[in-house]
């Protein structure tokens, strides 16, 4: 039996409350939108960020953008709405761009440790290693994988019957939410879930574990301690972000099981959708000397 639409029933149901998230919100999802659209624009018009890394950093704002618009929108709509209701295509969409683009995010900082890696421990043949068709191939990979995972997760989802039960206990069409909907049993699907998180979670995140050991490890060797000082401050930035991304990940997606409990699940959606998207714009742009240098 198909459910028509759903009903998401967001963080509170207190109107005091609704009102201040979605000011709240709509204020950090501008600055989001803005601050990485100017990003991209100065990386294209500056010849001195035509390199992999800010080339890896359009790619990161993009998707950025495009994640929190498949989900604060909606979700600043249902705050201010009395019947908070989305159609079931719509919700499939949501789910797809949603699941896709995180997935995009994971593998694209793995490919930029590996790009810090190379920067760091290969110095005299960065430009050699990381030349366009490698660039070029890594970010497809990104995109490609990504997309593909969640079209794979979305098609199994939504073809399982949701009965009458249309009451999604979050802020959004998120995946294991709307697997509690079914009214079969969902073993294959939870198993499905933690291969993929597996493949798209675990893989980078060793990647960038082993970017990150090979990268300490050159660093220590560095007997200037002003040189020693700059491998770390290189890659500092780029480590906060990851560590956030996939722990939080991994704590949700690995163990469906065993995972975080509802509110838990909602705070960490609205930690992906609003501030990492503003910490990726801080710590990546605003703090980069050569960013702030291209902005003078």
């Amino acid at each position: 039996m198909w459910v028509r639409e759903f009903i998401l029933l967001g963080l509170s149901s207190d109107w005091d409350t609704q009102v201040s998230l979605s000011v709240l919100f709509s204020l950090a999802y501008m600055l989001t939108v803005l601050g990485n659209f100017l990003i991209v624009l100065l990386v294209r018009l500056d010849s001195r960020l035509h390199t992999p890394m800010y080339f890896f950093l359009t790619n990161l704002s993009v998707v950025d953008v495009s994640y929190v618009t498949s989900i604060v929108p909606q979700m600043l709509a249902h705050l201010l709405a009395e019947h908070k209701a989305i159609p079931f295509v719509s919700c499939a969409a949501q789910l797809f761009f949603s699941l896709g683009l995180g997935g995009i995010e994971f593998v694209l900082l793995a490919v930029m440790a590996y790009d810090r890696y190379v920067a760091v421990c290969e110095p005299l043949r960065y430009s050699v290693i990381m030349n366009g068709g490698l660039c070029t191939m890594l970010s497809i990979t990104s995109w490609v994988s990504g997309s593909i995972n969640s079209l794979m997760q979305t098609a199994i989802t939504f073809q399982l019957p949701m009965c009458t039960n249309k009451f999604i206990d979050h802020i959004s069409c998120e995946l294991l939410a709307v697997v509690r909907l079914v009214c079969v049993d969902t073993s294959s699907n939870e198993i499905a879930i933690m291969v993929s998180s597996i493949v798209l979670l675990m893989a980078p995140f060793c990647l960038v574990l082993l970017s990150y050991i090979q990268i300490i490890s050159t660093v220590l060797k560095i007997q200037s301690t002003e040189g020693g000082t700059k491998g770390f401050q290189t890659c500092a930035s780029h480590l906060t972000v990851v560590v956030l991304c996939y722990g939080m990940a991994i704590f949700t997606y690995i163990q469906p099981l065993f995972g975080p409990s509802a509110l838990q699940e909602k705070l960490i959606s609205v930690f992906y959708a609003i501030l990492i998207p503003m910490l990726n714009l801080i710590i990546y742009s605003l703090r980069n000397k050569e960013v702030k240098g291209a902005w003078q």
